[in-house]
């Protein structure tokens, strides 16, 4: 079996044995960061650690792992390591709230290789190998693409990991788009972008996590990606924390990149 199949047949096997069990039940505290920890993501993170090694030999490096960890872990890229972020969107999980997802990708030289999003409660597994496309489930990727002007388009946009003033008071009140979602987990964003339901988006920093299978499958799909600091995506010496400007479609693309920059 190919990896990337075995891949998915992980990640839905694991949602549905350590993740889904605590839905809706879960106890959860509060990291040194601010953000929400729950039991669901320390069980599914273990499982993960334990099982993807038997996929590809590498050693994973999780959200939930410490800072200095995932520094050393990181060291093991150029070879090849995992990365994962076990439960993305953990407020709506705790919430009730159906939008969150499993991310897991093979990086190898600084570039995600295969990745799969996983959302248990949809039942949509989104992934992608590189050079060889992106699908979800069976259906290739996009599942649709409309050819709309800037004014037509949907956002996937996040204003509070945005640093400019003027960019975040340029998307509140001269926002060139027709409408602006933001839905409490990155990864699914890239999915929904990749897959046509999105056509623009924005964030002004994501962890290595939140983008590495996103970012992989939205490319796999036909879309495009920069930063907000104008670097090739995945260049740069910041992999743990990387900004980004995307849309699915050329056209689009050009127009939004020249709207974000200008307003930054």
């Amino acid at each position: 079996m190919k990896p990337i199949n075995t891949l998915t047949y992980l990640v839905r096997e694991v949602a549905a044995s350590e993740m889904m069990p605590y839905f809706l039940k879960t106890a959860h505290s509060r990291k040194d960061d601010g953000s929400v920890l729950s039991q669901a993501d320390m069980a599914t993170q273990n499982a993960l650690v334990f099982r993807l090694p038997q996929i590809i030999a590498a050693p994973v490096l999780g959200e939930e792992m410490s800072a200095a960890q995932q520094q050393q872990l990181w060291q093991s890229a150029d070879v090849g390591l995992w990365v994962i972020d076990p439960l993305d969107g953990t407020n709506n999980f705790v919430n009730g709230i159906p939008h969150f997802a499993i991310s897991v990708a093979y990086v190898q030289g600084g570039r995600a290789m295969l990745g799969a999003v996983y959302n248990p409660v949809s039942d949509e597994c989104f992934y992608a190998v590189r050079g060889e496309g992106a699908w979800l489930n069976d259906t290739p990727l996009p599942l649709r693409r409309v050819s709309k002007k800037l004014h037509e388009a949907v956002a996937g946009v996040e204003t509070k990991r945005l640093r400019s003033a003027k960019l975040v008071n340029s998307i509140n009140y001269f926002l060139p788009v027709g409408t602006m979602r933001n839905m409490g987990s990155s990864t699914l964003d890239w999915c929904y972008l990749a897959a046509g339901r999105y056509d623009v988006y924005v964030h002004g920093g994501q962890n290595l996590w939140d983008y590495a299978a996103g970012a992989l499958i939205l490319e796999e799909s036909g879309g495009l990606l920069t930063t907000l600091e104008g670097d090739d995506f995945w260049s740069g010496l910041h992999a743990f924390k990387r900004s980004v400007i995307a849309a699915g479609q050329p056209e689009l693309f050009e127009k939004w990149v020249a709207w974000v920059r200008k307003n930054q």
